[in-house]
Protein backbone atom coordinates (compact mmCIF):
# COMPACT_ATOMS: atom_id res chain seq x y z
CA UNK A 1 0.00 0.00 0.00
CA UNK A 2 1.41 3.37 -1.02
CA UNK A 3 1.71 5.99 1.66
CA UNK A 4 0.99 9.62 0.98
CA UNK A 5 3.37 12.21 2.26
CA UNK A 6 2.39 15.77 2.94
CA UNK A 7 3.64 18.21 0.36
CA UNK A 8 6.27 20.45 1.86
CA UNK A 9 5.44 24.14 1.48
CA UNK A 10 7.50 25.95 -1.14
CA UNK A 11 10.25 28.38 -0.17
CA UNK A 12 7.89 31.22 -1.20
CA UNK A 13 5.12 29.92 1.08
CA UNK A 14 7.51 29.44 4.00
CA UNK A 15 8.96 32.92 3.56
CA UNK A 16 5.49 34.46 3.41
CA UNK A 17 4.30 32.65 6.53
CA UNK A 18 7.48 33.58 8.40
CA UNK A 19 7.11 37.21 7.29
CA UNK A 20 3.46 37.21 8.29
CA UNK A 21 4.25 35.92 11.76
CA UNK A 22 7.30 38.11 12.40
CA UNK A 23 6.32 41.32 10.60
CA UNK A 24 2.82 41.32 12.03
CA UNK A 25 3.96 40.38 15.52
CA UNK A 26 6.97 42.65 15.80
CA UNK A 27 6.91 45.16 12.93
CA UNK A 28 8.48 45.35 9.49
CA UNK A 29 11.21 47.75 10.58
CA UNK A 30 12.13 45.78 13.71
CA UNK A 31 12.52 42.40 12.03
CA UNK A 32 15.62 41.95 9.92
CA UNK A 33 15.66 39.88 6.76
CA UNK A 34 18.02 37.31 8.32
CA UNK A 35 15.43 36.49 11.00
CA UNK A 36 12.78 35.88 8.37
CA UNK A 37 15.12 33.64 6.39
CA UNK A 38 16.10 31.68 9.51
CA UNK A 39 12.48 31.35 10.65
CA UNK A 40 11.43 30.13 7.19
CA UNK A 41 14.34 27.69 6.99
CA UNK A 42 15.37 28.73 3.49
CA UNK A 43 18.53 29.98 1.84
CA UNK A 44 19.05 33.72 1.53
CA UNK A 45 19.09 33.34 -2.25
CA UNK A 46 15.50 32.04 -2.09
CA UNK A 47 14.30 35.34 -0.70
CA UNK A 48 16.09 37.47 -3.27
CA UNK A 49 15.17 35.18 -6.17
CA UNK A 50 11.50 35.18 -5.13
CA UNK A 51 10.88 38.70 -3.82
CA UNK A 52 13.91 40.71 -4.96
CA UNK A 53 14.35 42.61 -1.68
CA UNK A 54 12.98 43.06 1.82
CA UNK A 55 10.57 45.66 0.45
CA UNK A 56 9.33 43.10 -2.07
CA UNK A 57 8.75 40.63 0.75
CA UNK A 58 6.93 43.25 2.84
CA UNK A 59 4.66 43.99 -0.15
CA UNK A 60 3.93 40.27 -0.62
CA UNK A 61 3.20 39.95 3.12
CA UNK A 62 0.74 42.85 2.94
CA UNK A 63 -0.88 41.41 -0.19
CA UNK A 64 -1.36 38.16 1.75
CA UNK A 65 -2.98 40.09 4.63
CA UNK A 66 -5.20 41.93 2.13
CA UNK A 67 -6.41 38.70 0.50
CA UNK A 68 -7.12 37.12 3.88
CA UNK A 69 -9.03 40.15 5.17
CA UNK A 70 -10.96 40.51 1.91
CA UNK A 71 -11.89 36.82 2.07
CA UNK A 72 -12.94 37.14 5.74
CA UNK A 73 -15.19 40.11 4.94
CA UNK A 74 -16.63 38.53 1.79
CA UNK A 75 -17.42 35.30 3.63
CA UNK A 76 -18.99 37.15 6.54
CA UNK A 77 -21.23 39.16 4.21
CA UNK A 78 -22.81 35.98 2.82
CA UNK A 79 -24.63 35.66 6.16
CA UNK A 80 -26.69 38.80 5.50
CA UNK A 81 -29.62 39.31 3.15
CA UNK A 82 -29.72 43.04 2.41
CA UNK A 83 -27.01 45.55 1.46
CA UNK A 84 -27.80 47.53 4.64
CA UNK A 85 -27.25 44.42 6.77
CA UNK A 86 -24.03 43.79 4.85
CA UNK A 87 -22.80 47.33 5.61
CA UNK A 88 -23.08 46.47 9.29
CA UNK A 89 -21.71 42.99 8.64
CA UNK A 90 -18.36 44.48 7.64
CA UNK A 91 -17.97 45.40 11.32
CA UNK A 92 -18.75 41.81 12.29
CA UNK A 93 -15.84 40.66 10.13
CA UNK A 94 -13.63 43.23 11.83
CA UNK A 95 -14.85 41.93 15.20
CA UNK A 96 -13.72 38.43 14.25
CA UNK A 97 -10.24 39.78 13.49
CA UNK A 98 -10.08 41.90 16.65
CA UNK A 99 -11.05 39.06 18.98
CA UNK A 100 -8.36 36.77 17.57
CA UNK A 101 -5.74 36.44 20.36
CA UNK A 102 -3.03 37.25 17.80
CA UNK A 103 -4.60 40.58 16.82
CA UNK A 104 -1.94 43.26 16.78
CA UNK A 105 -3.64 46.14 15.01
CA UNK A 106 -3.93 46.97 11.34
CA UNK A 107 -1.00 45.49 9.44
CA UNK A 108 -1.24 48.24 6.83
CA UNK A 109 -1.12 51.09 9.33
CA UNK A 110 1.83 49.52 11.09
CA UNK A 111 3.77 48.79 7.91
CA UNK A 112 3.26 52.23 6.38
CA UNK A 113 4.00 54.21 9.53
CA UNK A 114 7.69 54.41 8.66
CA UNK A 115 7.68 54.23 4.88
CA UNK A 116 8.05 56.92 2.26
CA UNK A 117 4.94 58.28 0.55
CA UNK A 118 6.00 56.82 -2.79
CA UNK A 119 7.02 53.37 -1.53
CA UNK A 120 5.55 50.23 -3.03
CA UNK A 121 4.53 49.24 0.52
CA UNK A 122 2.24 52.25 0.71
CA UNK A 123 0.81 51.38 -2.72
CA UNK A 124 -0.24 47.93 -1.48
CA UNK A 125 -1.86 49.52 1.58
CA UNK A 126 -3.66 52.01 -0.67
CA UNK A 127 -5.01 49.14 -2.79
CA UNK A 128 -6.48 47.48 0.30
CA UNK A 129 -8.02 50.73 1.53
CA UNK A 130 -9.48 51.49 -1.89
CA UNK A 131 -11.09 48.04 -1.98
CA UNK A 132 -12.65 48.54 1.46
CA UNK A 133 -13.90 52.05 0.65
CA UNK A 134 -15.31 50.79 -2.66
CA UNK A 135 -17.13 47.99 -0.83
CA UNK A 136 -18.71 50.48 1.57
CA UNK A 137 -19.67 52.72 -1.37
CA UNK A 138 -21.14 49.84 -3.39
CA UNK A 139 -23.22 48.62 -0.45
CA UNK A 140 -24.37 52.14 0.44
CA UNK A 141 -25.43 52.67 -3.18
CA UNK A 142 -27.28 49.35 -3.25
CA UNK A 143 -28.99 50.30 0.03
CA UNK A 144 -30.44 53.42 -1.58
CA UNK A 145 -28.58 56.15 0.33
CA UNK A 146 -28.49 59.59 -1.32
CA UNK A 147 -24.76 60.24 -0.76
CA UNK A 148 -23.08 56.83 -0.82
CA UNK A 149 -19.51 58.13 -1.16
CA UNK A 150 -19.88 60.37 1.90
CA UNK A 151 -21.51 57.58 3.88
CA UNK A 152 -18.76 55.17 2.82
CA UNK A 153 -16.09 57.58 4.05
CA UNK A 154 -17.86 57.92 7.41
CA UNK A 155 -18.19 54.15 7.78
CA UNK A 156 -14.54 53.71 6.82
CA UNK A 157 -13.53 56.15 9.56
CA UNK A 158 -15.55 54.13 12.09
CA UNK A 159 -13.90 50.95 10.84
CA UNK A 160 -10.40 52.44 11.15
CA UNK A 161 -11.17 53.83 14.60
CA UNK A 162 -12.40 50.48 15.85
CA UNK A 163 -9.21 48.78 14.71
CA UNK A 164 -7.05 51.40 16.39
CA UNK A 165 -9.10 51.32 19.59
CA UNK A 166 -8.92 47.55 19.75
CA UNK A 167 -5.13 47.68 19.66
CA UNK A 168 -4.37 50.87 21.60
CA UNK A 169 -7.04 50.44 24.28
CA UNK A 170 -6.95 46.64 24.25
CA UNK A 171 -10.68 46.76 23.63
CA UNK A 172 -12.05 43.55 22.08
CA UNK A 173 -15.52 45.11 21.89
CA UNK A 174 -14.42 48.02 19.68
CA UNK A 175 -15.97 46.55 16.53
CA UNK A 176 -19.29 46.03 18.32
CA UNK A 177 -19.26 49.65 19.47
CA UNK A 178 -18.39 50.83 15.95
CA UNK A 179 -21.17 48.67 14.52
CA UNK A 180 -23.70 50.31 16.84
CA UNK A 181 -22.44 53.76 15.79
CA UNK A 182 -22.67 52.70 12.14
CA UNK A 183 -26.31 51.65 12.65
CA UNK A 184 -27.12 55.11 14.06
CA UNK A 185 -25.33 56.69 11.10
CA UNK A 186 -27.30 54.58 8.63
CA UNK A 187 -30.59 55.45 10.35
CA UNK A 188 -29.80 59.15 10.03
CA UNK A 189 -28.45 59.08 6.45
CA UNK A 190 -30.91 60.42 3.87
CA UNK A 191 -32.17 57.95 1.26
CA UNK A 192 -32.39 58.59 -2.46
CA UNK A 193 -35.78 60.12 -3.25
CA UNK A 194 -38.47 57.47 -3.33
CA UNK A 195 -36.21 54.78 -1.83
CA UNK A 196 -36.43 52.97 1.48
CA UNK A 197 -33.11 52.08 3.12
CA UNK A 198 -34.63 49.57 5.52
Amino acid sequence: MATRTATKPSARERLLEAANELFYGEGVQTVGIDRVIEHAGVAKASLYNTFGSKEGLVCAYLELRYVRMRDRITTTLTRFRTPREQLLGVFDALGEAITDPRYNGCAFVRATAETAEDSSIRQVADTYRLWLRSLFTELATASGYAAPETLARQLHLLYDGAGQSARMDRDPSAATTARAAAAVLLDAAPPTAGTSTR
